[in-house]
């Protein structure tokens, strides 16, 4: 019979890894927004986001409410680490029958201990602090929204006061504590001598007045947390053993589904326990733990805590005696009578025999103090049994633990996890082996996790204090970001009133007599159609914008577009030789290609991508401006570059190509879109530069003779603001980027948006941040002094959300958060700078500030070319598809679907479509030459 109790209340290894993967299941249905209030496992949002980090300072009132006592603490901490922090306490009795009465009167009684406390333990010239911030610990459970705002669901623990349930507690204690602070009739202020000033009446109260706020609820399971955050360790695992069991830990904060909150982590308080009243524990429920549950004034709830809590374990063992004894395997010839009475085998018996397994003599003592004449073999079985039920609670809270600390390793996508655990409560400080159960069982649950177990002291005092500062700290962390980020935050008024400037440019650059001045060009492209779907045959392209240039040839038939291309190399001797050399180089190597293809013997139309600085008078004739990128070939600037393409074919008797038109990237890519979208009538790029064109209405050209039809207009759109109409948006940050490029004062607007100026940027940001000791601790950072040191790339790395495929098939909800946050922190490894998951944290929020300020200009910009259009065809909506490029529209997480959003709030009626090209510079510049070939057969 004894061995068959004791093998009852053993589990196997096995059975303890279905535990845990039950208890991580209903952890996930805890945090889903839509199982939630099926879960056993609460997984309730506790708004703490940050554990200490040593910085906090100042004077924290704590006020704990208890079973039969309220505590009031004042801690003081000086910001060196929390390793000394100040502490002065005092207990106050509760008064009989106030458990059971008005919730007004219980919080009364609150608020005065609180004056009580400050008046006796501290005095008006002890310090000039006018605020005193406090921490509420309330050991019930309740619904908490904010941490400072939280609705009591239940009392428990004999309290039944009335007027509370559904309320807010926060503000029922601070409501307690302004009334404290109000004068009565005689003008003295009640119950605390003029020490407390109400909230609202702060302005007007005496200096020597205090303004008491209760700044966060908690209870005692966080405070374990965080008080074993103090001394220099991150803590992120709190746990209490005691008459009740809980746990809690920092979650990532996009999981917490039932919470707003979605970057950083969260400390989420599991309630675990009630895992397993849905009936998951039914194999591991004796008939010992049946009936301890039965007698209970909650049969069928919180079956995992009554497995394990102090207040069940004496209890447990007590019905193990009886039934042996009905079994004649114990207490034979004696009575044991006294084993029918409720309560009469405490925790504290419990922990006595199992601390003393090597003296018979002290179990003996025990059980005849308690009326019952046990034999040395009965006192034996006493100890294997007390131990029994000791290790089963302490292996339960390991395997607790071990599904908390695998999830928060999947969840991180760690490889390995290693993590403090704080932990309090009487089990813990009563049975010596409990650290060691907890470490070597949760090791073998979870080996990739590694625990550390720090005892907590205080979690509920220290700990509260610890919460309050933390939470300040964040504040104030909060306000300084907010002030430095806030000129790069837009309202919609900005982006209205940037959409109403860029309408006001482009009319002025169609203007003929107001084009010179305008700072966006509007260049007409003598494009004057788009493919309607009706071009075939061969075309050739040829693209040059650096030293390596392409030819392609482009085959459209019925079935679709097929294309072949070269890539040829221009040697730097040509690049900076004479006119003659170079265009003879494109015409040698235009005949290798056409010869490779078989098409030398064919006059094939070409579309010419030329990508440097020209003053466009036709569809096929484009003066050069100026060289760019290395060139300096004589004989060209001021010239034809079409004709001068024409004249080596002449010198080279090459009769395979007639040039047709030439093209810039923006226009190829309107085109190569619009062979697949005839709605497509916009052409964007958003890349290392950015720039738009648009089909517009001749009659609105006035820089071009004609009114029929439509021509494709170039913007030039980079160089808006250039005449300073975008001042006003131009920060501190921007101005300094524009200072050091090699054109300041031009292309603003292509500064405020494209990839080429976005990582310097957010560098000149995280600059001032880390000046500000708002990042990296304040620590100097010698690299990220360095210019261009932080990549635009970065941002789409760093800015990785959960939007897109799911890194989990595991049902845990892993996303790319996680993986984002470690590449964070890899490119700050690269950097050479030390960050913490904090910094991790802020600098995303950086990059996304940064990105989206570029994605709603560019929407702002694109609104005035969309809503122009809508009104020059005198149309209610208009439906518009635009053909994208560029590596930040294309590679940026964000930047597309921000940029799309913005656009609809701010065009409204138009339904604009956006497509993204392939090869706006080959393909698009073939398919302007088999436009502008099907216009002249037409």
């Amino acid at each position: 019979q004894i061995q068959r109790a004791l093998r009852t209340l053993s589990i196997p290894l096995e059975r303890l890894h279905v535990m845990k993967g039950h208890m991580i299941e209903d952890m996930c249905r805890g945090l889903s927004r839509q199982t939630h209030a099926q879960a056993k496992v609460r997984m309730l949002p506790t708004y703490i986001c940050s554990t200490p980090n040593g910085t906090e300072k100042g004077n924290f009132l704590v006020v704990e409410l208890c079973q039969t006592q309220v505590r009031t603490l004042l801690v003081t901490l000086y910001g060196d680490g929390n390793l000394s922090p100040q502490m002065m306490y005092k207990i106050y009795d509760l008064p009989e029958g106030i458990t059971q009465g008005e919730g007004e009167a219980l919080f009364d009684f609150i608020a005065h201990c609180v004056t009580q406390f400050l008046s006796e333990t501290t005095s008006p010239d002890a310090s000039s602090e006018q605020y005193l911030p406090l921490g509420f610990v309330f050991p019930f459970t309740c619904q908490q929204t904010q941490l400072n705002k939280a609705e009591l669901l239940s009392w428990s623990k004999g309290f039944n006061c009335s007027g509370v349930v559904g309320k807010d507690v926060v503000e029922l204690l601070q409501a307690a504590i302004d009334k404290q602070a109000r004068p009565d009739k005689e003008g003295e202020a009640s119950g605390g001598g003029g020490w407390f000033k109400s909230r609202k009446s702060s302005q007007s109260a005496p200096s020597q007045s205090r303004q008491v706020e209760v700044v966060a609820l908690m209870n005692d399971t966080v405070g374990t947390m965080m008080t074993c955050s103090m001394e220099g360790r991150a803590c992120e695992v709190g746990m209490v053993a005691d008459k009740g069991s809980n746990c809690c830990f920092m979650a990532e904060a996009y999981l917490v589904e039932t919470a707003d909150e979605t970057s950083g982590r969260m400390c989420v308080n599991t309630e675990w326990g009630c895992f397993g009243d849905d009936g998951t524990l039914n194999d591991l429920v004796t008939p010992y733990d049946q009936a301890v549950d039965e007698e209970s004034s909650n049969p069928g709830e919180k079956r995992f805590e009554k497995m394990v809590g102090t207040l069940y374990l004496g209890e447990i063992v007590r019905h193990v005696l009886i039934a042996l004894t009905a079994e004649k395997a114990m207490f034979t010839g004696s009575d044991a009578a006294v084993l029918k009475e409720k309560g009469v085998f405490t925790m504290q018996h419990l922990l006595e025999i199992v601390n003393h397994e090597d003296r018979i003599t002290e179990v003996k003592r025990i059980l005849e103090a308690l009326g019952l004449q046990p034999s040395e073999r009965d006192c034996g079985r006493m100890q294997q049994i007390c131990r029994a039920v000791v290790g089963r609670a302490a292996t339960l809270h390991a395997t607790g633990l071990a599904a908390i600390l695998s999830y928060m390793c999947q969840t991180r996508d760690l490889e390995s996890l290693m993590v403090n655990v704080g932990v309090e409560g009487e089990l813990f400080a009563g049975y010596p082996r409990f650290e060691e159960i907890l470490l070597s069982v949760s090791r073998l649950l979870a080996p990739e996790c590694m625990a550390t177990i720090l005892a907590s002291r205080d979690g509920s005092g220290r700990g509260a204090a610890m919460v309050t500062a933390v939470a300040l700290r964040l504040a104030a962390q909060r306000r300084a970001v907010d002030e430095v980020l806030a000129p790069l935050r837009l309202s919609r008024d900005d982006l209205v009133k940037v959409q109403a400037l860029m309408r006001d440019e482009m009319g002025r650059g169609l203007g003929k007599e107001t084009n010179p001045s305008a700072s966006v060009r509007m260049l007409p492209t003598y494009v004057t159609h788009t493919p309607d779907g009706t071009e075939k045959g061969d075309f050739l392209a040829l693209d040059l914008g650096g030293t390596n240039f392409r030819v392609l040839v482009v085959r459209i038939t019925e079935d679709g577009i097929t294309m072949a291309s070269e890539i040829y190399v221009i040697p730097v001797g040509i690049m900076q030789g004479s006119g003659e050399e170079l265009f003879d180089h494109i015409i040698d190597c235009i005949i290798d290609f056409q010869t490779k293809q078989n098409l030398v013997t064919q006059m094939l139309p070409l579309g010419f991508t030329f990508s440097f600085p020209c003053q466009q008078v036709g569809l096929d004739k484009a003066l050069l401006l100026t060289w760019t990128k290395g060139f300096s070939a004589s004989g060209c600037v001021g010239q034809d570059v079409v004709q001068l393409l024409r004249d080596a074919a002449k010198r080279k008797r090459h009769l395979g190509m007639q040039v047709v038109a030439l093209v810039n990237d923006t226009v190829g890519t309107m085109m190569a879109c619009g062979y697949d979208d005839p709605k497509c009538e916009i052409g964007l790029i958003v890349g290392t530069g950015t720039n738009a064109c648009y089909m517009e209405e001749m009659k609105n050209v006035g820089t071009v003779e004609g009114d029929q039809g439509r021509m494709c207009i170039n913007m030039e759109w980079g160089a808006f603001g250039d005449n300073g109409c975008l001042d006003h948006l131009f920060t501190h940050f921007d101005q300094v980027v524009d200072e050091t490029t090699i054109n300041p004062g031009k292309q603003r607007f292509e500064k405020l948006i494209s990839g080429m100026y976005l990582g310097e940027i957010v560098r000149q940001i995280l600059v001032v941040m880390t000046e500000k000791e708002l990042l990296f601790q304040g620590k100097p950072c010698p690299k990220l002094q360095t210019k261009d040191i932080f990549k635009t790339k970065f941002l789409s790395t760093i800015e990785l959300d959960g939007d897109g495929d799911s890194a989990a098939n595991n049902g845990i909800g892993l996303d790319s958060n996680g993986l984002a946050l470690r590449q964070i922190r890899a490119i700050l490894n690269e950097l050479e700078l030390d960050a913490s998951f904090e910094d991790c944290v802020l600098m995303r929020e950086v990059c996304q500030t940064v990105s989206l300020r570029a994605s709603q200009l560019c929407a702002a910009g694109l609104a005035a070319v969309v809503e122009k259009m809508r009104e020059s065809r005198g149309v209610d909506q208009l439906s518009v598809t635009v053909g994208v490029d560029g590596t930040l529209y294309k590679l940026h997480p964000c930047f597309s679907k921000n940029l799309q959003t913005t656009l609809k709030d701010l065009a409204p009626n138009c339904n604009v479509t956006f497509m993204l090209s392939e090869d706006g510079s080959g393909k698009g510049a073939a398919l302007v030459a088999a436009v502008a070939d099907r216009a002249a057969k037409e």
